[in-house]
């Protein structure tokens, strides 16, 4: 059935990983089609294995979920991952217009539409391609972490929002690489003045949690580190961060950094290896994202042109679309 002959409010398909979702769900909300659904996929073997590769009975290899919807396939669903992209395939057989987040591995034929990094390889006509990932982060996401975090205004500024995620096989740092960078910023603060707001992340080791802790023990400011800290402050460490300090792993995490009106930094960014270290040079060469803690000299009164590619990329998949 066409799609103008269905309800567009969208379905975001994915396999309950975090950063999957949240690419998923914030296309589809920069589309602004009056909400969303949602679905986890539930994969089973075979299927999960060879997925996006389709076998015999793939309909019920992603949940009874998955499967009664299949059943009734919508109009529109977007979906990220691997997991994603053999379900929306399913779906595309019954008339669903689909739109697979991430590069699926095989032709990407087999989906109205293809969203990748531009330091990905894949290209085609129905191929998108952006400067970092999808992510949430404009003007009033800011103000609504704010909001939901007033006390940190009465932190000392500036504030240093200092986000610690974990290596990886494309940034592959170490404990003793970020231990002497957590005490040069410490040491920075300090003597400067002003507070620190850091969060670490699943993939942050216990050991760089614990140097973390030591190093900003007698440092104004909040640190969460997922041991029973409540609600993790991410929004509100944002908001209200005047610069923001990253490590060099994550391109959804730079992506958000990158996402606000302030300077950035990347620790480490030298271990950068293949498609990270093609991202961040991207990223320094647009003039967004500084070196290491040079981001604490930058200027604070210089107008920062924020990285926000996900209401350009929703643009063009509603129009590409005909929505």
């Amino acid at each position: 059935m066409p799609l103008a002959k269905r309800s567009t409010l969208p379905w975001t398909i994915t396999d309950g990983r975090a950063g999957n979702v949240r690419q998923a769900v914030a296309l589809a909300s920069a589309m602004r089609l009056g909400g969303q659904q949602r679905l986890q996929l539930y994969p089973q073997a075979p299927w999960r294995w060879l997925t996006p590769r389709l076998l015999p009975g793939a309909e019920h290899g992603f949940g009874e979920a998955f499967a009664q919807l299949a059943g009734k396939p919508p109009a529109l669903a977007i979906g990220c991952g691997r997991q994603a992209a053999g379900a929306l395939r399913l779906l595309g057989r019954g008339g669903t217009r689909t739109v697979q987040i991430l590069d699926p591995r095989i032709n990407p034929r087999h989906w109205d539409l293809v969203v990748v990094p531009g330091h990905d390889r894949l290209r085609g006509g129905n191929v998108l391609t952006l400067l970092g990932s999808l992510n949430p982060v404009d003007d009033d996401w800011l103000a609504w972490g704010r909001a939901a975090f007033t006390s940190f205004e009465q932190l000392p500024g500036p504030r240093t929002a200092l986000l610690v995620g974990g290596p990886t096989d494309h940034a592959p740092w170490q404990e003793q690489d970020i231990q002497p960078l957590f005490a040069q910023l410490a040491a920075r603060i300090r003597a400067d003045g002003g507070s620190v707001l850091a969060t670490t992340s699943r993939r942050t080791p216990r050991a760089v949690t614990a140097a973390l802790l030591r190093a900003f023990d007698d440092v104004p400011g909040v640190i969460w580190s997922d041991g029973g800290d409540g609600t993790n402050p991410y929004g509100g460490l944002l908001g209200w961060a005047n610069r923001i300090v990253c490590t060099p792993d994550s391109v959804n995490l730079l992506s958000e950094a990158c996402a606000t009106r302030v300077p950035v930094g990347a620790l480490l960014g030298q271990r950068a290896q293949g498609r990270m270290r093609l991202f961040q040079q991207a990223l320094r060469e647009r003039g967004r994202l500084l070196d290491g803690l040079a981001v604490l000299d930058a200027n604070a009164d210089t107008a920062i042109e924020p990285l926000r590619e996900t209401t350009r990329i929703a643009a063009e998949v509603k129009q590409r679309l005909g929505i």
